[in-house]
């Protein structure tokens, strides 16, 4: 029995959510997602709450049970409130930049990185060292915060690197003489 499944999620205010030819659409204020329902689990809207039942007692139709409720949980979310990941660039001469539609970040090496900012995310730089990911989906959030962080992960030794904020490095001694 799924422990996450069995809880309804609650539609906040603001919040549109409906059920139609096996796609969840939830419209908020920041914008709109859309989820295709599996055929294993079946979802109704009842009042403000959205709840995810098993169509059977398959082990398939168990595991998507929680997994539906739960990207039905963040979907809802995201419209409402949105998802944010925020990284620390860490160095010598690391510094990022956003420029139109393209992220540049000096990351150590001969040329600066240019990263191309997905549609439906925004990216901003506060400061030359810190870069904040914002968007509706959840997903996509983390991936392009992944992506940036791939391009120069931080090392052990001097923790120089593209990190997340609430990232902690474990750092290595170095060479003894």
């Amino acid at each position: 029995m799924s422990r996450v499944g069995k809880y309804p999620v609650e539609i906040p205010a603001g919040v549109h959510v409906a059920i139609a030819g096996g796609m969840f659409t939830a419209k908020g204020k920041l914008g709109e997602l859309k989820l295709s329902l599996t055929e294993f689990v079946e979802a109704k809207v009842e009042g403000n709450l959205v709840s995810v039942t098993p169509k059977n007692k398959e082990s398939q139709s168990r595991m998507m049970w929680g997994t539906t409720r739960a990207l039905i949980a963040n979907m809802v979310k995201g419209v409402s409130d949105g998802f944010t990941k925020s990284l620390e660039i860490t160095g010598t001469g690391y510094r990022a930049a956003v420029n139109g539609s393209n992220l540049e970040i000096n990351l150590g090496f001969s040329h600066p990185v240019i990263y191309p900012v997905p549609a439906g995310i925004k990216i901003s730089c506060e400061r030359p060292t810190s870069i904040k990911v914002e968007g509706v989906d959840k997903r996509l959030v983390g991936q392009v915060a992944s992506e940036i962080r791939a391009f120069r992960p931080p090392e052990p030794y001097k923790g120089k690197g593209a990190r997340y904020t609430d990232e902690i490095v474990r750092r290595k001694e170095g060479k003894k003489k």
